[in-house]
Order: C-alpha cells, then structure tokens, then sequence
C-alpha cells in the first residue's frame, strides 16, 4: 500500500476539522444567527464610521487562514437577507484602514449592505499586499480559496443573500477580485476594481513589475462562461499601476462576451476631478464592463477620506460609484452613475 506523504496526512486531518466545525455551526443554525444579529459593545464600527457592528473573525480553509473583519448595520432582522460586498485591500493598508479611507461602512449603513473586509497576513507578504500574481507557484489560487472560504464562513454565519454577492479592492485588493472571480464565476454578480491589474497579465513578482506598468500580456477569458459585470476605476495619473491596465481589463471582459460596442461620455460635477465613462454592451443592451477612467487621479481611492493613505478626497466618490454598479447587477437593470 502506497504511504502518504506528511503534508498530505496533515491535509486531510485539516480538511476534516473544518468539515466537522462547519457541521456543528450548520447544526447550530438558527442560534449562531441570532448571536450574529445581537449587537455587542466590543465590535463597534471603527472610529468615524457609520453606526453598526465591527465583527472580527478568522477564515480556516485547507490552504491557510486570514483575519477579516465584517460591518453589519445595526437593526438587522432574523428574516432579512442583505446583499454582501467583499472589500479587498491594498498594499500597506488592513481592514479598519481601507474602511476608513474608502467610506464603504456608510454608505453600507444606509443602503443596508453588509462589508466584508479579510485581511492580509504579513507573513504571506510583508508589505499586506494580495499575492494576486503569485499563479506560477500556486500561492495567488491559495489566497483565492482562503478568501472563499471567507466568504462561505460570513454566509453561514450570517444573514448573506447567496444571490447578492459582489467583490471590489484597490490596487493588489483589485488584481485579487479579478483572480477570485475567475476561479469563482459563479459566486459574484460583480466585480470592482480600483486601480488595478487585470487577470492573466502575470505569473509571478518579476513579471508583476512589468504587468503593473502596463506591459502584461493578458490570457483571454472563456467565451463559454457567463463572467460578472465588471466595473473598473482607474486614475489616469497613476504612476503606480498604468492606466492602460483598466483599459485591457474592460477590453477583457467585452472579448470574452463576444460582439460588442463601446460607447463613451464625459462626466464633470463640479470641483470632482472629471472622467470619460466607457459602457462595454452586448446585443441586447447588456452591459458586461464600465469603465471610469478619472482624469488627474493619481493611485488613490477615488473620494476617499481626505486624511488616509492612498485616498484622494476630491472625487468622485468610487464608493457610490460601485454601490450603484453591484446594486444595478443585483437588480438586473444598467448601470448609471452615482
């Protein structure tokens, strides 16, 4: 009889401990929801936030595990079902620090939405970055299973409509939300990505460099599959991630979909920095990609709070912007500006 390895043994063991946990939580059911829905005084929204609970948690999966943190706004009832948005980081930010900068807890407070904020480890990388480009030796698809397995957590423990859910990050948050939803197409009706890298475009830290810069070679996505509407932001300033990368990100997206046309307007409210919006439809009128491309945006969140890192306060407001994409995917019906 063939001996297994070490690492295989310890795999499995971990496998089963997560099935069995899991077990006990399906088994728990109704209680662990209403525990989720009572507020506690020790997971209070951070500080400037809107009012709702700062729920702390740890993802297992076979893979690895990752802290997250989720917003649930106040007065959430046993029957009710809310729409979730994974929110994914960038570099040298964590959870409490993208939420502050990007505002989404307000906005989620008011459009009665729960956030779900994992958080890098700086073992798996130093500087909090999302290993999105680590495809060649398997580490980005390990962080996109711990971050389902996240995902799959907060659902079971928490009041999550499984119809309403959509993914969004900034930077590498943003190269990672195109990734998960390639190896899980089924699980999102949306996609965001802010300033960020499309899919495909490298395999590995060197080959990241140059995709950053805008000179990734992106694969092709299946036609066959019915891929999340997309919606990129990016600033044309960006001396971080090239703006030719949101470009090949929508391109992406319309090739997959098949015959399609492009169609731009310019918007400009006020002081807000002004952006050329690009709707990417298919026959039918459906549209599969948006893009917003922010003029004398530099690498920042568009609209964020003025006082946190890697946010410009100017606007517009990327929050609103990609509430009102993922609510107009939710509901079925085009995409306008918030």
């Amino acid at each position: 009889m063939a001996r297994r390895s070490p690492q295989s043994i310890w795999s499995r063991s971990f496998q089963r401990a997560v099935g069995a946990l899991t077990q006990r939580t399906v088994k728990a059911g109704s209680q662990a929801l209403k525990r989720s829905l009572r507020p506690t005084a020790k997971a209070k929204a951070p500080r400037g936030q809107a009012q709702g609970d700062w729920i702390p948690g740890v993802a297992l999966s076979p893979m690895g595990a990752r802290r997250y943190h989720l917003f649930k706004p106040h007065g959430v009832q046993l029957h009710e079902r809310l729409p979730l948005l994974v929110m994914l980081h960038g570099c040298g930010q964590d959870a409490e620090s993208f939420a502050l900068s990007t505002r989404m807890n307000r906005l989620a407070a008011r459009e009665r939405f729960l956030v779900l904020y994992p958080e890098q480890d700086r073992r798996a990388n130093p500087q909090g970055c999302w290993n999105w480009y680590g495809t060649r030796t398997k580490v980005a698809y390990g962080e996109a299973a711990i971050l389902m397995a996240a995902v799959q957590q907060v659902r079971l423990l928490y009041p999550v409509d499984p119809e309403r859910m959509a993914i969004a990050g900034m930077s590498a948050g943003a190269s990672m939300a195109a990734l998960m939803v390639t190896r899980y197409p089924d699980q999102f009706k949306a996609v965001a990505m802010h300033s960020g890298v499309p899919p495909g475009a490298a395999e590995s830290s060197v080959s990241a460099l140059a995709a950053m810069r805008g000179r990734g070679a992106t694969q092709a996505l299946s036609t066959h599959t019915h891929w999340p509407a997309l919606l990129v932001i990016h600033g044309d300033r960006d001396a971080i991630v090239a703006a030719s990368n949101g470009q090949a990100a929508a391109k992406l997206w319309a090739e997959a979909a098949g015959p399609h046309v492009e169609k731009s307007r310019q918007v400009s409210r006020g002081r807000r920095h002004p952006m050329t919006v690009t709707d990417f439809k298919v026959r039918g009128g459906r549209t599969v990609a948006t893009l917003c491309s922010i003029g004398g945006l530099a690498h920042a969140w568009s609209g964020g709070h003025a006082r946190q890192a890697y946010s410009d306060a100017q606007g517009p407001d990327a929050s609103r912007m990609i509430w009102s994409f993922v609510a107009k995917q939710f509901a079925g019906t085009p995409f306008a500006n918030a």
